[in-house]
């Protein structure tokens, strides 16, 4: 790891005009090798580590100021006999071309498969101990200096167990709020609002979960005040309602075409351009994906997943 002062602080500061949340501190003290990889990507990137970090940072920076979409969901027993993890992913519809699918092979952990952006090191996805994750973005103006929202969700996915996974993130240790949702191929489900003052965790009903954008948990709302947009509430009612109508013998289309869904158009869960909304605020869905964690097998939709035929 490298031996600068100014980047070993909590570092908030401006470089080519962007600010940019540093703390390697509390990086070293969760997950030293997190840094190492950062160091390497950056090295073959040809770019200062600095830039791989902030990338790392980017929910921290971004979420204070612009909404975020997403409408994610998890299913087990008793309403099914798999466990199901699905979402769609709603940002700026040109970051797909920044998209990357990874399987990376690791010793003493588990293998893993995710979705993420060129340089992060931590998304959606799921390893081969039928550990998975999903994430919903809060946009709140809280921070403090804690780990990264991403890097947290690599270490969902660096757990070989549910147990695991939980107690990754679960104590207060992320540096922004956000909504995480974890399943296991052992059936378990839970949905966490992780914050670095509180962490509320939403057990399923009939072995179900569904998350948007807005904070679900009275008690996380004690501590943390969030500025959600109406859709998101839309979103998570029509989601609800639209998995009440499937028959236990769930399959991975069954999950793409609910998250197809147009209700409330073009601010549905399948997000489309909405030219009414400043640009900063305006979304779509980037990418849909549907894990079946009891057979480990990942499928991924590029773009709205009402356009084409479903993998």
């Amino acid at each position: 790891m490298r031996n600068s002062s100014k980047a070993m602080l909590y570092y908030h500061g401006k470089k080519r005009g962007k600010k940019l949340y540093y703390n390697l501190e509390a990086i070293q003290s969760y997950r030293p090798e997190y840094i190492t990889e950062m160091e390497g990507i950056a090295r073959g990137a040809g770019v200062d580590f600095e830039d791989i970090l902030t990338l790392n940072t980017r929910s921290e920076i971004a979420l204070t100021n612009a909404p975020d979409g997403c409408t994610a969901l998890a299913i087990t027993e008793p309403r099914t006999s798999k466990t199901w993890l699905a979402q769609n992913w709603d940002w700026k519809g040109d970051q797909s071309s920044a998209l990357l699918f990874l399987k990376i092979n690791q010793q003493d952990k588990p293998n893993l498969q995710m979705i993420t952006e060129g340089g992060i090191i931590g998304k959606i996805g799921c390893n081969d101990a039928g550990v998975g994750v999903c994430l919903n973005a809060i946009t709140t103006n809280t921070v403090e200096r804690k780990v990264p929202i991403h890097l947290g969700l690599r270490a969902v996915l660096d757990s070989y167990t549910f147990e695991e996974a939980l107690t990754s993130i679960n104590d207060n240790q992320i540096a922004s709020p956000a909504h995480i949702l974890i399943a296991s191929r052992e059936k378990k489900i839970i949905s966490l609002e992780v914050s670095p003052l509180y962490t509320a965790e939403i057990e399923p009903i009939n072995g179900v979960l569904v998350h948007t954008n807005h904070i679900c948990s009275s008690a996380m709302k004690e501590f943390v005040s969030d500025s959600p947009k109406e859709d998101s509430f839309k979103r998570l009612s029509i989601m609800s309602k639209s998995l009440s109508t499937l028959g236990r013998d769930i399959e991975k289309h069954d999950l793409f075409s609910l998250l197809a869904n147009h209700e409330n158009y073009p601010d549905s869960i399948c997000r489309h351009d909405n030219p009414k909304r400043l640009a900063h605020e305006n979304m779509e869905t980037v990418f849909s994906i549907v894990m079946d964690l009891t057979s480990g097998e990942m499928s991924v939709i590029v773009g709205h997943p009402c356009a084409g035929d479903h993998p």
